[in-house]
């Protein structure tokens, strides 16, 4: 009987838990192409501008990606200067975003490139550099690999 129950409400509970994050998540929440949006001026000076923000639920939990794009960054030389302007999206950027969104993730993947591409897929003319935070006390924390 128990079994029963759950091959007939187990569908309808994945369905009704994808419907609710449908309405409950704001647009910003929702990927989105955002290319053209004013541009974020960096520490670095570079300008970088929202390509989209990407959510998902991995195994490891709300995970959300804001991935930048700037065309003059060209190499990853100075990491000092990388890592700064990637904190600097991170707190400055996607804290102010996440504010309105919702369950608070536990990753938030910052991520900048010379020009746009499509998520997840490997293409060896583009530069990006990428890195993870955790947000405590309204803070951007660094991920250590």
């Amino acid at each position: 009987m128990r079994r029963f129950l759950w091959l007939a409400v187990g569908p309808l509970l994945v369905v009704g838990v994808g419907v609710w994050l449908m309405l409950i998540l704001p647009e910003e929440g929702k990927p989105t192409k955002r290319m053209g949006t004013s541009g974020v001026v960096l520490p670095s000076g570079l300008e970088a501008e929202l390509q989209e923000m990407i959510w998902d639920q991995p195994g490891q939990g709300l995970v959300y990606r804001f991935r930048f794009v700037a065309p003059a960054f060209e190499r990853a030389d100075d990491m000092d200067i990388v890592m700064a302007d990637l904190e600097y999206l991170c707190t400055n950027f996607a804290l102010p975003k996440l504010a309105n969104t919702g369950p608070m993730p536990n990753q938030v993947v910052v991520s900048l490139a010379d020009k746009p591409s499509e998520f997840g897929q490997f293409d060896p003319t583009v530069t990006q550099v990428f890195e993870a935070y955790s947000v405590k006390s309204g803070t951007c924390i660094w991920e250590m690999f």
